[in-house]
């Protein structure tokens, strides 16, 4: 009887992806217009803090608050955790990381808005989240399309606007101002809007073509003023030429 060819099973994780899936099964976005501004605004937020080694940015990815308790979960449109590093995350574990994220941000929608002004005020501040602010991107559902909140003694204080009509956000050092159609992300250290980095590559370009064209303006110019002054120089030697012939 011959042998049989055996191999080794590859052993069981001592934590399976059962047990903390990274999906919750639900769809990224309720709208294309939601997922629009979920991309988006994370690529600002991201490309913005791309210089920070520690800053983490991501979005819609599972955070688990309960160690062993894999229904105790919630994933966040868009969150900022500082001090944990930009390694790749499947899952984002409290516990784990040492910390809950500093920032969240959650865009509001029919199916959602009751949940977010309830049950993840409560949760969030639970969880010791310093700031969450929530956008309703239909301008339907909130009180205010846009509002930010941030944990005092351990509950949510509503963050009231600046003079300009911005919410600041201390922990990101950012203002969040309503727009004519959408929401923009203001830096006041550099007055400037935070684009994704298309956009800015798309702005650099359009302000290199305009350099460009300005400097095209410039040498037309200058040569449109060299040829009225080759002009007039002649006309003066001409005429003073005509003046000799008369002495």
């Amino acid at each position: 009887m011959g042998h049989l060819n055996t191999f080794p099973l590859p052993s069981a994780p001592t934590e399976t992806a059962d047990l903390y899936p990274e999906s919750d099964g639900k769809p990224m976005a309720e709208t294309e217009r939601h997922f629009r501004e979920l991309i988006k605004n994370m690529s600002r937020i991201e490309t913005h803090l791309a210089h920070l080694p520690d800053a983490y940015v991501m979005g819609d990815m599972m955070m688990y608050y309960e160690e062993g308790n894999p229904r105790k979960s919630i994933s966040p449109d868009i969150f900022v955790a500082f001090g944990i590093g930009k390694k790749e995350r499947r899952i984002y574990k409290i516990w784990e990381e040492g910390k809950p994220p500093d920032f969240v941000l959650e865009f509001a929608s029919r199916g959602t808005y009751r949940n977010d002004l309830t049950g993840k005020v409560q949760l969030y501040a639970s969880i010791g989240i310093p700031e969450y602010f929530l956008y309703d991107v239909d301008r339907r559902y909130l009180p205010t399309p846009l509002m930010g909140f941030r944990l005092v003694g351990g509950d949510y204080v509503e963050i009231s606007p600046l003079a300009n009509g911005g919410i600041p956000s201390a922990t990101l050092g950012l203002e969040f101002h309503l727009l004519d159609d959408t929401f923009g992300i203001y830096d006041p250290e550099t007055q400037e809007w935070l684009k994704t980095a298309a956009e800015d590559a798309e702005d650099r370009a359009e302000g290199a073509e305009i350099r460009a064209e300005d400097a095209e303006d410039r040498a037309n110019q200058e040569a449109n003023a060299r040829h009225e002054a080759e002009t007039e120089v002649a006309r003066l030697q001409a005429e003073l030429e005509r003046l000799k012939a008369r002495l």
